[in-house]
């Protein structure tokens, strides 16, 4: 192995993410020698706006790329020198690549949804979709969502403020009568006449234990996705199956954000069923490991 690359993941609580290996078995595909590594920053007691400080270590220590996570996508972006079109537009960043001594920001999550819901719901119904979460992935699930066709794009956030400022910029590109806000409070009724409903918040992870959204509210003729897969099955995706409601977890979403990021990072083809594959295989081994 000639050719060797350098990256990380920086977010909270992602010491037992997949994402390391499924970048690194990738490259022993491609015959690279490819270390991917994380920084929790919640272990490590580094504030979230701090994410700066680690993105120009990066780039000092001779990394080649780093993926940013929950909670520094937008807080990242002051500290990168150009952003793609995409990014720019989500005011979101969770890939940072480094080329001639500047860095450049990217955002393969709006296509790692949109490959996730072509597979793995292809044939849903997507006139009024209910969106919960409009921080960093829950900009980019929007997009994504209306680039996919959503007649009727229904927002929610806990931060009211945050939500509205989502719901105008999406307006700005994809048409007022497109998106809309919803109180919290009032989720019951957006829900009861939505084709479907995304969760986009951390809520389900690990260290956010719940569901965003009562089972009460979930009818067998919608369909859920969730964008946490760990742990694959939350507890919404739990619900929605004991509804009878078809479901999207969030491996479809993690496998193919990493397959764009490793193409943007090391500027190789990867194989994307390969990763899926990859991404089966550690999910499996972790649940035996877990019973032994």
């Amino acid at each position: 192995m000639d050719v060797s690359y350098t990256a990380a993941l920086i977010g909270a609580g992602v010491g037992a993410s997949l994402t390391p290996q499924l970048h690194e078995r990738e490259g022993a595909r491609h015959g690279l020698s490819y270390v991917y590594r994380t920084v929790d920053i919640t272990t490590l007691g580094i504030a979230a706006d701090a994410v700066g400080g680690l993105v120009h270590a990066a780039r000092a220590f001779g990394f080649d790329g780093l993926n940013i996570t929950h909670p520094c996508k937008q807080l990242v972006i002051p500290h990168v020198d150009a952003l793609s079109p995409e990014a720019a537009a989500l005011g979101a960043v969770n890939t940072v690549v480094f080329r001639d001594g500047r860095s450049f920001g990217h955002n393969t999550d709006v296509t790692g949804f949109a490959q996730s819901f072509a597979r793995g719901l292809p044939d849903a119904a997507t006139g009024r979709v209910v969106q919960l979460g409009a921080g960093g992935a829950g900009a980019a699930v929007a997009h994504a969502l209306l680039t996919l066709g959503t007649d009727r794009l229904v927002l929610s956030d806990l931060d009211g403020t945050r939500c509205r400022v989502l719901a105008n910029k999406l307006a700005e590109r994809f048409g007022s009568g497109r998106v809309e806000y919803v109180d919290p409070h009032r989720l019951r009724d957006a829900v009861q006449n939505a084709d479907g409903l995304v969760n986009a918040t951390p809520i389900g992870m690990a260290a956010h234990p719940g569901s965003a959204v009562p089972r009460e509210l979930l009818r067998p003729q919608m369909w859920v996705a969730d964008i946490v897969y760990r742990p694959l099955r939350t507890e919404l995706v739990a619900s929605a199956e004991q509804v009878g409601a078809q479901v999207l977890t969030g491996a479809g979403m993690a496998v193919f954000q990493a397959v764009d990021a490793f193409a943007l990072i090391t500027g190789r083809e990867p194989d994307a069923e390969a990763m899926f594959g990859d991404f089966n295989d550690l999910v499996t081994l972790e649940a035996t490991e877990g019973t032994l």
